[in-house]
């Protein structure tokens, strides 16, 4: 898996994996959860690992997953107090939420405060009315390449503020550099600021930095093919599937479960068979949109399908819930399998435009 990760990813995140799987592994007592945390942080790391500073990678790999499971115990906890009703709290409508929508609307107005004059002007000038960088570079004498440059400082600049109205004024002095450090992916500041250890040692940042990287680009092609050999190769799947995922149009916990389904999936290509590839695709029908993923691999096959669908069933030791769990969490799930020849597993998931 080490040699793997290194070859995609030069900046140090293969040796952090043992790093990152200890820690989850020293608060998750089950190895499957503990593999979907090791994974989920390994593709926020591959994300964001040319924002930030080669020093502050580890950091924020440990940062990261203390805070995946911590989400984890806290959906936990929600779970286990809801489970007496017939319903999905998550779903639900509460009274609060129309005063956290004005506490937020509220937190961006104060943000936007903060800018400088020109900064705020030109970026809602270019956010909400809509003008492109050309058109404001003739207004301000200035440059395309400028306007942009100043808009990405001021976009970086908004993230923090807001978050820091959000949540209250930081314990020291340091955490707002660190913080717009982290925002513009400014790697020289991070090196001089030591952000790397102001993540460990700052709860507050700590937390606050997630949502500053959690801005993942959008694939721009409507096929992606995934070759799935190794350990690494997992992540890969994963996280190109929250992409696309995301750039259909389904939420960031829609596109984390489909994300899961196509990791279980992966898995069991890298346990069972040669090689493989999965293949990640927009689709459409009529007034619904989804994700349909294909899986090949050229295994070994599956002799009795309805056995391996069952709950539990497992043929090296572990919970069996790959490809029956795979099943729950998506829409539509086809599986055809040639014994000595290999598996194609047609997976896809429906949202409402």
């Amino acid at each position: 898996m080490t040699g793997a990760i290194e070859d995609s990813s030069p900046d140090g995140i293969a040796e952090l994996t043992g790093v990152v799987r200890r820690v989850v592994a020293s608060r998750v007592p089950d190895r499957d959860t503990v593999d979907e945390i090791v994974q989920e942080t390994l593709a926020r790391l591959l994300a964001t690992r040319r924002r930030l500073d080669r020093d502050a990678l580890g950091a924020y790999a440990i940062v990261t997953a203390r805070n995946l499971v911590a989400s984890q115990w806290r959906r936990h906890d929600v779970h286990k107090r809801h489970e007496h009703r017939l319903l999905d709290p998550r779903t639900a409508v509460h009274p609060e939420d129309s005063l956290l929508e004005q506490e937020e609307m509220k937190a961006m107005r104060a943000a936007l405060e903060r800018l400088q004059p020109q900064e705020r002007d030109v970026l809602v000038a270019h956010e909400v009315s809509g003008q492109d960088t050309k058109s404001l570079a003739d207004d301000l004498g200035s440059t395309p390449g400028a306007i942009a440059a100043q808009l990405n400082r001021s976009r970086a600049k908004l993230r923090v503020e807001y978050l820091l109205e959000m949540h209250g004024q930081p314990p020291s002095a340091v955490c707002r550099p660190v913080l717009l450090s982290l925002s513009a992916g400014d790697r020289r500041r991070q090196t001089g600021l030591d952000a790397g250890y102001h993540l460990l040692d700052c709860d507050y940042c700590a937390v606050l930095s997630e949502p500053l990287f959690d801005r993942r680009p959008k694939a721009d092609v409507d096929d992606v093919n995934i070759p799935v050999r190794v350990d690494a190769d997992i992540v890969i799947a994963r996280q190109r599937t929250r992409e696309v995922a995301l750039e259909t149009g389904f939420s960031g916990t829609e596109a984390t479960m489909i994300a899961t389904a196509v990791s279980e999936i992966a898995r069991n290509i890298v346990r069972f068979a040669r090689r493989g590839e999965v293949t990640v695709s927009r689709v459409s029908e009529g007034e619904a949109a989804g994700v349909m993923i294909v899986a090949r691999d050229a295994g070994p096959g599956i002799a009795d399908i309805d056995l391996a669908m069952t709950v539990g069933h497992t043929t090296y030791g572990g919970r069996g819930l790959g490809l029956p769990g795979s099943q729950r969490l998506m829409d539509e799930c086809d599986i055809t399998s040639e014994v000595g020849r290999g598996t194609t597993v047609t997976m896809t998931k429906w949202h409402r435009r």
